[in-house]
């Protein structure tokens, strides 16, 4: 426990409503949406920069950790807080600042909500694009601190695509301006896209500043569907090889469209494999007839279309769905994120997913696999009993083996999702020339390691630790 003497001094500049210390609170912020938890010793929920100025320094001072938190929804563990200390949540700084749509920005605290933000841009007719699949309560800061992205990266980008600039509280207390308000920055280092993706290890956002995008005119959503899991990741390839780039282009396996059909009561095509391809703007219509050659020409068995935007809703929210979805799988099962997020090459996509359901079959575990087969981006989720300490270990030795093939490949651990503690030991082996450089730049920033220590670069041991479920321990 922290002195009391601290928790005091963080009543008065929070505000005592705003300091949480009964364990039923402090229990929850210990979880986010991965597999693991750690309590915090305490929770704070600053209104102001000023107040989130005022509370670092005090850590800094007494070497206390700091973990930001937004919405909780990371699914590799950022939000955990390994070492107890002080969990911050954000969530009441959620105030969209303003939208200059002639200057093609907008501002916002770092607790707005993504969907909410796009239903007041909407209004203009603009939106911010990453559309990631927790959008209805992920907040802006989270997917900044994460680089974000989703669905519609393919032709959208991700989060860092559309940082013009932001404010942000470093470990000293310091309150620092990046970036501009132009669409256009030569001026020097672009410190603002590297605190996107940073994870809260080097500073604390408190404002961001985004670019805007016009919102499509038309949506067109294709569903093709394969007998073959191999000619469906052959048919990405070759959509993408054609010069074609659709709005959104998904795969789901059949362990997923059985799961979301279970769960969900929808009538998804019972095959090895399916693609769900959106193409959007004046050309969608035309975009899409071609893609259906494609995927006809690929081995797709049938092909079915739709521009009526409830149905299109539908089968997005069967595709949205797909993480929870898998906990439905079988009796015993739940869905962990393990291996969850890993990105390839596109013309590698065919060779991936098969190398993932043989993993699975050596290892006597199930694994879905899905994801954002256009950019090369792959979710795969492990179903397993968590009561069962053998399927763990089982579980452990596959997504070895599911990274080492992504890297085989050319790929990355992760695309969207970043590191925290689930991918750790993986990104240190695919960065491991680059580990130095990221520890000197924390160090440089955060001389006393208090910004969410522990993750990334910095974690040690197996990711089967500070697991959420009852036969493990906490300890590493």
């Amino acid at each position: 426990m922290l002195p009391s003497k601290i928790i005091t001094r963080l009543k008065h500049i929070a505000g005592e409503e705003n300091v949480l210390t009964a364990p039923p609170d402090l229990y929850t912020y210990g979880f986010d949406a991965s597999i693991h938890h750690q309590s915090p010793e305490v929770v704070v929920r600053p209104h102001t920069t000023r107040q989130i100025q005022d509370i670092v320094i005090l850590a800094n001072k007494e070497k206390i950790a700091i973990v930001p938190r937004g919405a909780g929804t990371g699914l590799s563990g950022q939000a955990v807080p390994l070492q107890g200390g002080i969990v911050m949540d954000l969530t009441p700084m959620n105030k969209i600042v303003q939208i200059r749509i002639p200057d093609l920005y907008c501002v916002v605290e770092p607790g707005v909500v993504y969907a909410h933000l796009n239903k007041e841009l909407a209004k203009n007719g603009f939106f911010f694009p990453p559309t990631p699949g927790s959008g209805d309560v992920c907040t802006i800061g989270g997917m900044v601190a994460l680089n974000a992205s989703g669905m519609r990266a393919i032709k959208y980008g991700a989060t860092r695509d559309y940082i013009l600039g932001m404010k942000v509280v470093l470990a000293t207390g310091a309150l620092v301006t990046l970036g501009t308000y132009t669409l256009k920055n030569a001026s020097g280092y672009q410190l603002e896209r590297l605190m996107v993706g940073s994870e809260g290890t080097l500073g604390i956002i408190t404002e961001i500043t985004l670019r805007v995008s016009p919102l499509p005119t038309k949506r067109t959503l294709a569903v093709a569907a394969y007998s073959s899991l191999k000619q469906a990741g052959e048919g990405v390839s070759a959509v993408i090889a054609q010069g074609i780039i659709p709005s959104a282009l998904e795969i789901m396996d059949n362990v997923c469209i059985r799961a979301v059909n279970k769960a969900m009561h929808l009538s998804l095509p019972d095959t090895e494999a399916l693609l769900l391809i959106e193409t959007d703007g004046a050309n969608a219509a035309s975009e899409i007839q071609k893609i259906a050659g494609i995927c006809k020409k690929t081995g797709a068995d049938s092909i079915t279309f739709t521009e009526d935007e409830k149905e299109m809703q539908q089968l997005w929210k069967g595709r949205k769905g797909v993480l929870p979805a898998l906990s439905r799988y079988g009796d015993n099962y739940v869905s962990v994120s393990l291996a969850d997020d890993m990105s390839v090459p596109i013309s590698q996509i065919s060779k991936a997913i098969v190398a993932f359901q043989q993993i699975a079959a050596d290892h006597g575990i199930i694994i879905g696999t899905y994801g954002h087969a256009g950019d090369g981006n792959l979710h795969t989720k492990v179903l397993l009993d968590p009561n069962s300490q053998e399927q763990w270990k089982q579980a452990e030795k596959a997504v070895d083996r599911v990274y080492g093939t992504v890297l085989d490949l050319g790929g990355t651990v992760s695309g969207e999702h970043a590191i925290g503690i689930s991918k750790a030991p993986w990104m240190q082996k695919e960065r491991k020339t680059s580990l130095q450089t990221m520890e000197s730049i924390k160090r440089t920033l955060d001389q006393n390691n208090i910004l969410n220590p522990g993750k990334m670069m910095q974690w040690k041991g197996s990711i089967i630790s500070y697991l959420r479920y009852p036969w493990t321990k906490k300890e590493k």
